[in-house]
């Protein structure tokens, strides 16, 4: 399907290209159904722009200060704990978040894994089992967590790709969770979120290197 058809002109939020795929069947089944048995055909019609808007991918302005962290999904923080020698902080997505993925810091992707698994609820302890896909940017990695419902994880980069903080690195598809394993120079007195903070792809600060504070003192 075209990346940007006439109903995107109207539409007034912009969405993920997988967006209009997803929403095809349920429109088109909506639109035959509709003069024939109205409410089910409404239903469909509404199914269809529900799918729209939970793929919605809004503009992002990431903060300008020199070696901040930013979250790399909308939600939640779920997870903050220490992995060995490095810190790892997951953020759920509800249903009702974007779930537009973004770099946590600017780097260059070394490899996209994608390791099978189950579906448990994303904000379950469990759920580390789960299907995921790990963006290794080398001094930190990015691992997008299936739930119990998401089965499509969609990443957008590859090795090779170079990526500024807070750019898009891809989406998923009805719930999950986007952990950042974080590089080994950030510490507990570096983070500046907590579990249960609400953070915003992108745009919220979850950690600041101390490097970047020793630039500016």
């Amino acid at each position: 399907m075209a990346r940007n058809p006439p109903i995107a002109r109207v539409l007034p939020f912009p969405v993920v290209d997988e967006a209009w795929r997803l929403a095809l069947v349920p429109a088109l089944a909506g639109a035959a159904t509709l003069p024939l048995f109205p409410p089910v055909g409404a239903a469909l019609v509404a199914l269809a722009l529900g799918v729209l808007w939970f793929h919605r991918d809004p503009d992002r302005e990431p903060p300008d200060a020199d070696g901040t962290v930013v979250a790399p999904a909308d939600g939640i923080v779920s997870v903050v704990r220490e992995e060995g020698n490095r810190l790892r902080v997951g953020v759920f997505m509800n249903v009702t978040d974007v779930h537009v993925n973004r770099a946590p810091i600017a780097g260059e992707v070394r490899e996209v894994r994608h390791r099978p698994g189950a579906n448990r609820p994303a904000f379950s302890k469990e759920s580390d089992r789960n299907e995921q896909v790990a963006i290794d940017f080398g001094e930190y990695e990015l691992l997008v967590i299936a739930g119990w419902f998401a089965r499509r994880i969609h990443p957008a980069v590859e090795p090779g790709d170079t990526v500024d903080r807070g750019e898009r690195v891809g989406h998923v598809s009805f719930g999950s969770r986007a952990d950042v394993i974080l590089p080994a120079d950030v510490d507990e007195d570096d983070l500046l979120a907590r579990e249960g903070d609400t953070v915003r792809a992108g745009e919220t600060i979850i950690a600041e290197r101390e490097s970047a504070v020793d630039e500016r003192e």
